[in-house]
C-alpha cells in the first residue's frame, strides 16, 4: 500500500514532459553509446571539433561577458538586492554555503586536474606564452594558465544562472527551475509555455553531459588509484561494484536532503581538501612552489583580459579549442544544476554575498591547490626526483596525483586522504546534480520525492559504469562542449534579463521612465513595482 502511494506521488509530481523526454533521451543515448562506443566517439568527437572551429569565439566571448558583469554585480549598487524577504536571515551559516557552493561548484575536476594540467602545459606551452618546452618559463606560463582556467572565470556561469532564479524563486515564488531566468521576457505566471519546457530539456542534457564528464574522469582516477597504489587492477565486474558503491554513498547523501546530507559531505570535502593542499605545500617544494607561483599569479593578473579574449587568431586554435573553449563549455554545462543548486541554498542572503562567495571565497580557496600541486609536479619532472610526463603517457592523466604523491614524505598516507578525497568530491558533485535533476523534472520542486533523486542516482552511477568500462572516457571532452554551448547563449539572455529587472527594482540612473509601472497586468512586472527595495 504504501509503495503504491510512494509511485503515485512521485508520478503526481512529475513535469511529464521534461522528464520523459530528458530521462527518456538520455537513455536512449546512453544504450546507443553502449553498443557502439568508437562510432559515438568518433561521431561526438566531429561535432566537437566542428563547434570550436566555427564557434569558439562564442565560448570565449560569452565568458569574457559573464566575468565583467559579475563583478559589476559584486562591486555596484545591485549586490545590495536580497534574494528572499527584507527580514530573512541566510538558512545556511556562512561555511556551510560556501563549503556546499565549492563542493558543487569546482566538482571533483579540481582533483583530477590539479596535479596534471600544469605538467601538460609545461610540456605543450600554450601559444600566448610562447616559451620552450620544459624552461622555466614554461613553468610558470603553465601555472599561469591553470590559474586562468580555474579562477573567477570559472565561478561565473555558476552565478548567472543562479542569481535571476534565486531571485524570482526566493522573491517572487517562483518555481526552483532553470526556465525561471526567463521570467523577465516571459513574466512568472507564463513559465509553463514551450520555450520555458525547451530551457529545462536542455538543462537536463547539460546537466547529464557535464556530470557524465566529472564522473567519468573521477571514476577512473580512483580506479588508477587501486592500482598504482596498491597493485590492484579490477575487471569491468570490480569497476561496476566500485562505481555502485559511490552511487550508493551520493544517493544516500541526496535522499537526506541539503541540511543533513549534503551539508555535511560537503564541510568534511572542505577540511580535508585543506589538509591536503596545507600538507603537501609544507612537505613538498615549498620555495619553488612560492617562487614560481607568486610570478605566475602576477602574470595571471596582469594578462587577465589578454587571456580572457584570446583565440590563437593568427594560429590554428587547435590549442585553445582543446583546453580553454573545453573548459568553459564543460563549466556552461555544469552551470544548469550548479546554479540551480546555489540558487536553492542563497535564500536570505544578499547578491553580493553570493557573488563574492564565488568571485573571492572559491578562487582563494582554489589558487593555493593549483599553485601546490601544479608546482609541484613541475619541480618533479624538473628535477628528475619523478618522471611525472612519463607516468601520465604510460598510464594516463588519471594517475598523475599519486606519483607526485608518492615521492613525497608521508607519500603513502598523503595517497590514501587523496583518494579520499577523489571519493567525497564523487559523492558531492553526484548529489548535488541528482537533487537538481530531480527539481528540474518536477517543475521546481525544491524537495523532490525520495523515489526521483533514487531514479536520477541510478542513472548517474551506470552512466560512470558505462564510461569507464565501456572505453567512453576520450568521448567526454566532446560531450562537454555539445551539452554546454547552449548555456553560453543562455547565460548572455539571463544577463539581459537580470538588467531589465534590477534596473526596474534599483534604477543605477534614476528617471522617470525608470520608475515601475502598476499599469500592466504582467505579474512580474506588478510583483516588481510592489517588492521592498532592500
Amino acid at each position: 500500500m504504501r509503495v503504491g502511494k510512494t509511485v503515485e506521488g512521485f508520478l503526481e509530481e512529475l513535469d511529464t514532459g521534461v522528464f520523459t523526454v530528458g530521462f527518456g533521451v538520455s537513455l536512449i543515448a546512453i544504450v546507443v553509446f553502449f553498443l557502439n562506443p568508437e562510432a559515438s566517439a568518433e561521431a561526438m568527437g566531429a561535432v566537437n571539433e566542428y563547434l570550436w572551429t566555427e564557434f569558439m569565439w562564442v565560448y570565449v566571448f560569452s565568458m569574457f561577458l559573464m566575468v565583467a558583469f559579475s563583478l559589476w554585480l559584486m562591486l555596484g549598487p545591485w549586490g545590495d538586492i536580497k534574494l528572499g524577504g527584507p527580514d530573512e536571515s541566510p538558512e545556511f551559516s556562512t561555511s556551510a554555503f560556501f563549503s556546499m557552493m565549492f563542493s558543487a561548484g569546482i566538482a571533483a575536476g579540481i582533483v583530477f586536474w590539479g596535479p596534471a594540467e600544469a605538467i601538460f602545459h609545461y610540456d605543450t606551452v600554450p601559444p600566448l606564452v610562447g616559451a620552450e618546452s620544459q624552461s622555466q618559463s614554461a613553468a610558470v606560463g603553465a601555472i599561469q594558465y591553470t590559474l586562468f582556467h580555474w579562477g573567477i572565470s570559472y565561478w561565473v556561469p555558476f552565478l548567472v544562472i543562479a542569481l535571476p532564479i534565486a531571485f524570482y524563486a526566493h522573491r517572487r515564488d517562483a518555481p526552483m527551475r532553470v526556465s525561471t531566468l526567463l521570467a523577465p521576457f516571459l513574466g512568472i505566471d507564463n513559465l509553463d509555455n514551450t520555450l520555458a519546457k525547451v530551457v529545462d530539456i536542455l538543462a537536463v542534457f547539460a546537466t547529464i553531459g557535464g556530470i557524465a564528464t566529472t564522473l567519468g574522469f573521477v571514476g577512473s582516477q580512483f580506479l588508477s588509484g587501486l592500482e598504482y597504489n596498491y597493485g590492484v587492477t579490477l575487471g569491468d565486474g570490480g569497476t561496476i561494484l566500485v562505481i555502485t558503491g559511490m552511487t550508493i554513498g551520493f544517493t544516500i547523501s541526496v535522499v537526506l536532503g541539503v541540511k543533513r546530507g549534503i551539508r555535511k559531505i560537503s564541510l568534511f570535502n572542505m577540511y580535508t581538501f585543506a589538509l591536503l593542499c596545507l600538507a603537501t605545500f609544507l612537505l613538498g617544494p615549498t620555495n619553488y612552489i612560492m617562487n614560481t607561483g607568486l610570478q605566475a599569479v602576477g602574470k595571471y593578473m596582469n594578462e587577465f583580459l589578454w587571456m580572457s579574449l584570446y583565440t590563437n587568431a593568427t594560429g590554428t586554435g587547435e590549442w585553445v579549442g582543446n583546453w580553454t573553449v573545453f573548459y568553459w563549455a564543460w563549466v556552461f554545462s555544469w552551470a544548469p544544476f550548479g546554479g540551480l543548486f546555489v540558487a536553492r541554498i542563497s535564500r536570505g542572503r544578499t547578491i553580493r554575498q553570493v557573488t563574492a562567495t564565488a568571485l573571492v571565497g572559491a578562487t582563494v580557496a582554489t589558487v593555493p591547490w593549483f599553485l601546490t600541486m601544479g608546482g609541484t609536479a613541475i619541480y618533479l619532472e624538473r628535477t628528475g626526483a619523478a618522471p611525472m610526463l612519463q607516468a601520465i603517457s604510460n598510464q594516463g592523466v588519471a594517475v598523475s596525483g599519486f606519483p607526485l604523491f608518492a615521492n613525497l614524505p608521508l607519500g603513502s598516507l598523503l595517497s590514501l586522504v587523496f583518494m579520499l578525497l577523489v571519493m567525497t568530491f564523487f559523492v558531492t558533485s553526484a548529489d548535488s546534480s541528482t537533487l537538481a535533476l530531480g527539481m528540474l523534472t518536477t517543475g521546481g520542486k525544491e524537495h523532490p520525492s525520495t523515489v526521483n533523486r533514487v531514479l536520477w542516482g541510478g542513472l548517474m552511477g551506470g552512466l560512470a559504469s558505462l564510461l569507464i568500462v565501456g572505453g567512453g572516457i576520450d568521448a567526454l571532452r566532446s560531450s562537454a562542449i555539445i551539452t554546454g554551448g547552449p548555456f553560453a547563449v543562455i547565460g548572455v539572455v539571463a544577463i539581459v534579463g537580470m538588467c531589465l529587472e534590477f534596473q526596474r527594482l534599483r534604477p543605477v540612473l534614476e528617471t522617470d521612465a525608470d520608475q515601475p509601472s502598476t499599469a500592466s497586468g504582467d505579474r512580474s512586472s506588478t510583483l516588481t513595482a510592489n517588492a521592498d527595495d532592500d
